[in-house]
């Protein structure tokens, strides 16, 4: 009897010691499904923010009130290839540029800077800076789109 008492024991300590041996084989964490669920999230991803970004189609109601007010027509300052500068039509100087805009435009309003693509870049800069010093914070500056 205390032989089969000994042979129990000798069976739970071997026991014990498989035991150990699946913990330790399951302590390795199995990358492989968990890179399948990324990719898969990722490819949900990729197909929808095409989606997300395009813009909500919305029927607008109509009303009978007029537009915001806002200037009735927009300041053009151009800069020539010689350096000239026209307010709109009217050729000015640097002195009198801010005077000029001051009579057509508030501070509020939008001006509109064109600048050849062959014209000097610091004078182009500098009228946008006498602009800029003058309190016309909105400055546009106007480029066409390419062919």
């Amino acid at each position: 009897m205390g032989m089969g008492g000994a042979a129990g024991g000798g069976g739970g300590g071997g026991r014990r010691g498989r035991r150990r041996r699946k913990s330790g084989v399951m302590s390795e964490i199995n990358v492989t499904p968990m890179v399948d669920v990324m990719l898969v999230l990722l490819i949900i991803m990729m197909v929808a923010a095409p989606m997300m970004t395009a813009g909500v189609s919305v029927d607008l109601p109509r009303t009978a009130a007029g537009e915001m007010a806002s200037q009735t027509r927009p300041i053009t300052v151009a800069v020539t290839p010689e350096g000239a500068i026209f307010v709109d039509e009217t050729p000015v100087t640097e002195a009198d540029l801010v005077t000029t805009v001051g009579t057509l435009a508030t501070v509020e309003d939008r001006v509109f800077l064109r600048g050849d693509t062959t014209a000097n870049y610091g004078t182009v800069m500098r009228v946008m800076g006498l602009l800029s010093a003058a309190g016309y914070t909105k400055i546009g500056l106007v480029t066409e789109r390419e062919r």
